[in-house]
């Protein structure tokens, strides 16, 4: 039987300092791209999440359900509530300035998030050792304050930039060439040499 990763932060795991170009508290996270389903602003039926950076190892971020993002009649989707904690947590990078990809992720569903209903979103960093950044989030019905509807842990594992660039398809490079702010995480000062 395999090792299954954890999302918990293992003993020895260190809470990150802010990369000194990290952005400042209070400063809205941009799009890493401008049509990722998550976050992108130009993604027509996208979350659109809106995230901020908080204090320390932390984000706040929203987002509010609409009808393009229920499962059941007028509730979000429950994967779509896991997509949005994934963005939610990956967006934490920009504060270490590392790019990442998820290697796990749980979900727990608390309470149904009803169409028109805006969930609010604190995520942390929880613990780093070496390549591995570990995270959790909730997120809370109506106001920062609301109840919590979702719960959300992930592990992230730090990469190349040449990961994302790489797998990128052709035709497509051609187009971010031609309009290059739809990637506002490529930056030379953001790549890594894990």
């Amino acid at each position: 039987m395999s090792r299954v990763a954890s999302t918990t932060p293992p003993e020895g795991a260190q809470i990150p300092a802010r990369h000194p170009k990290a952005p400042a508290t209070g400063t809205k996270i941009p799009s890493h791209f401008g049509y990722c389903f998550g976050c992108g602003e130009l993604h027509p039926t996208g979350l659109h999440i809106i995230a901020h950076v908080g204090e320390g190892a932390e984000i706040t971020a929203q987002f509010t359900v609409t009808e393009n993002h229920q499962g059941a009649p007028g509730l979000a989707h429950g994967g779509l509530l896991s997509l949005a904690f994934d963005e939610a947590l990956g967006k934490l990078m920009w504060l270490i300035r590392s790019p990442a990809v998820t290697a796990r992720l749980e979900t727990d569903f608390i309470k149904p998030v009803p169409m028109g209903e805006t969930l609010y979103m604190t995520a942390r960093i929880t613990g780093q050792i070496n390549r591995k950044v570990y995270t959790e989030a909730e997120g809370r019905l109506g106001s920062p304050d609301g109840e919590v509807a979702v719960r959300s842990a992930a592990l992230y594992v730090i990469v190349p930039m040449a990961h994302f660039l790489d797998n990128m398809p052709a035709q497509y490079k051609e187009h971010i060439k031609a309009n290059p702010e739809l990637l506002a995480f490529v930056d030379p000062e953001f790549e890594i040499n894990p």
